[in-house]
């Protein structure tokens, strides 16, 4: 008698009326919601819109689905086409089977045509939503629970699961206790999660490199835990073909991740195009959350307007900042050179004034009266007066 088990669910849907409700398709649509969750959320502090995670996934998830389920049907086709089988079962989601592998590259196609209706860089996007991602597949793992499939060798381990005799393939050892893979991989998921997370904050994985880290870990845990299976699968040299698969994309992240690192290190400047209320775009997002393009240039100039000082002023440019151009119809802002020379004019008009003024003043002092001698007395005051009138003048070279 076995004292300590995970026991299976008894049902794996339940009906609400008419509508059922299948544990595989809800573990599936909670891992979505929590991908979009985290990946929004990790997005944001990258300095984009925590809603576009969201728009891409529009794209993304139902790609990932069709994948997903295009890889389970062409690795085992033998369920669905043959002699005695029905094909239709190969559209019928909700009863189980979905391809991690398929699922990744179709949903990679579809968040590709998502990020780029919306300007923004595949890997950049790629690297915020990968530890949502992981825990998506953790949360689904679950669902081979409720269906009481994909479980592994038979064991007497006190965390074993009990799987019924219904679900148990005719090439599956008659015992009730197997290893819990999905158990297993759902742990190994959520430690991936962690991994990416901790590695992303501690080195700022930019360019995909976060991305490609999530794959390279998560496949390491799929070849180990793959061996464990008893399931149908097709062997290729003595490996199931999901290791081989594991393998090859193993060595593409690697390959990824190197390259990325050598071209470009760091993180993206630049993740999202900011849009304005008129809907036009006018700068970008920087990952640190800093606003570039038009918006940092306007900055820039009302900056630059508010920390002038006057001693840098330029003769001739005091009017006119740095290298800013003239405003059409505006009045010409006058030069240094043109203030000297009204100076020059106003100061010669003025004493020319003055001159004429002065001898007014004394034609009117000196006129004679009726019957008065205006001999020599005269010929001496205006002799006097005269080398006044010739000092007052400007002197103009």
């Amino acid at each position: 008698m076995d004292l300590a088990y995970i026991p299976s669910p008894s049902v794996g849907v339940v009906h609400l009326g008419p509508i059922p409700l299948r544990g595989y398709a809800f573990c599936i649509i909670i891992g979505v919601f929590v991908a979009v969750w985290l990946g929004g959320r990790r997005w944001a502090a990258r300095g984009g819109q925590k809603t576009t995670v969201a728009d891409i996934a529009v794209w993304a998830v139902p790609f990932g689905l069709v994948g997903g389920r295009l890889y389970h049907v062409i690795t085992d086709y033998e369920l669905y086409f043959g002699p005695g089988k029905d094909w239709v079962g190969a559209f019928k989601v909700w009863d189980g089977g979905l391809g991690i592998w398929g699922a990744v590259a179709l949903g990679a196609l579809g968040a590709w045509i998502g990020c780029r209706r919306r300007g923004i860089p595949l890997p950049a996007w790629a690297d915020a939503v990968a530890p949502g991602v992981a825990l998506a597949q953790a949360i689904g793992r679950w669902g081979n629970w409720f269906n009481q499939e994909l479980y592994g060798s038979p064991t007497k381990l006190p965390w074993a699961l009990k799987i019924d005799a219904a679900h148990r393939p005719p090439n599956t050892p008659d015992i009730g206790l197997y290893q819990p893979t999905f158990l297993y991989e759902c742990l190994w998921c959520i430690g991936v999660a962690l991994l990416v997370m901790w590695a992303d904050r501690k080195w700022r994985l930019g360019h995909g490199r976060a991305f490609a880290l999530y794959v390279a870990s998560y496949t390491v845990g799929r070849f180990w835990i793959e061996h464990m299976r008893v399931d149908y699968a097709h062997h290729i040299l003595g490996l199931r073909l999901n290791d081989w698969t594991a393998i090859i994309v193993f060595i593409g992240a690697v390959t990824g991740f190197l390259i990325s690192a050598k071209r470009h290190p760091g993180r993206e400047d630049e993740v999202e195009p900011l849009i304005d209320g008129d809907g036009g775009t006018t700068g970008t997002a920087g990952s640190d959350g800093t606003a570039t393009g038009a918006d940092a240039t306007a900055d820039g100039a009302d900056g630059a307007g508010k920390d002038a000082k006057p001693q840098d002023a330029v003769p001739g440019d005091a009017a006119t900042p740095s290298g800013a151009d003239p405003v059409p119809g505006a009045a010409p802002v006058p030069t240094a050179e043109d203030a000297s020379a009204s100076a020059e004019h106003t100061t010669a008009r003025d004493a020319s004034a003055a001159e004429v003024a002065s001898a007014e003043d004394t034609a009117g002092k000196d006129a004679p009266e009726p019957g008065a001698d205006t001999g020599k007395a005269d010929l001496t005051k205006a002799d006097s007066e005269a080398p006044k009138v010739v000092t007052e003048a400007p002197q103009t070279t």
